[in-house]
């Protein structure tokens, strides 16, 4: 999970550029309903392991576990056959090869 930064003293500077959240942390523990418990890193150490479920919100490694009905799936090229080379056209630009489908 992640955890919001909103009661964390920010030492390193000012609120407005702080991250929001931090992570990700493991669950230990759930306490009642409204409570989780989860192993922080030596960074945090001296906080209190224990966040109200509003201030954690899950955590996705990727595009594709965050929103799983948006998967993509590749579309084959278009086979076109050429049924005649008509010549080129061009300028100083660029140069336009034509051909009929």
């Amino acid at each position: 999970v992640l955890v919001s930064t909103i009661n964390f003293n920010n030492p390193k500077g000012p609120n407005n550029i702080r991250d929001s959240f931090l992570g990700p942390f493991t669950i230990t523990k759930l306490i009642g309903k409204n409570a989780v418990e989860v192993k922080l890193t030596e960074e945090f150490s001296r906080k209190h392991p224990v966040f109200p479920v509003s201030l954690v919100k899950p955590y996705f490694q990727t595009e594709e576990e965050r929103f799983p009905s948006n998967k993509k799936s590749p579309t084959p090229p278009e086979i076109v056959e050429v049924e005649d080379f008509c010549g080129t056209e061009g300028n100083h630009q660029g140069q336009e090869d034509n051909a009929e489908w």
